[in-house]
């Protein structure tokens, strides 16, 4: 039986410049920073005090190269290398035009957060506002991946 989800993935163009923004904009920590002999580098990260989940920060068209090593066998390579060229190319496209929304981080007061990060030159899209659920702001990083900030209600 599945327990849990221990592992999530965000894919990025370059992975020093993710490494720059989510740690040293958004404050996460480093969980695991690996280059292995075939050029793969496995890059994790966390929010600070969550132990449970890690964020994999995956450069777009490592992928195949991932799968591969893994035993499997990915269709059309998957990396710039191969090709998969124009995937990799398509993907990279769309994740600049936003079309990616990896998902919501939680805090316990939007508006103060919001202040913190754009002071850190955190780009936001919008303002918080009050939903049903709570206070959210939508925040993106600088590949075009967009994340809900949210302070849900009765926090």
């Amino acid at each position: 039986m599945i327990q849990k989800m221990s592992h999530a993935t965000i894919y990025v163009l370059d992975q020093d410049q993710a490494k720059d923004f989510y740690v040293g904009k958004l404050g996460f920590e480093v969980k695991v920073d690996q280059s292995l002999p075939n050029g793969f580098r496995w890059l994790t990260i966390a929010p600070k005090g969550q132990a449970d989940l890690e964020i994999i920060l995956m450069k777009v068209g490592s992928g195949g190269d991932f799968v591969k090593m893994k035993g499997g066998s990915a269709e059309k390579g998957g990396s710039a290398e191969k090709n998969g060229a124009g995937d990799v190319e398509t993907i990279a496209a769309l994740l600049k035009k936003g079309w990616f929304g990896p998902g919501a981080f939680r805090t316990a007061d939007c508006r103060k957060t919001l202040e913190e990060l754009k002071a850190k030159g955190v780009e936001f899209v919008s303002e918080p506002k009050d939903q049903f659920y709570g206070v959210e702001a939508v925040f993106k990083d600088p590949f075009g991946n967009w994340f809900s900030l949210t302070q849900p209600k009765n926090y």
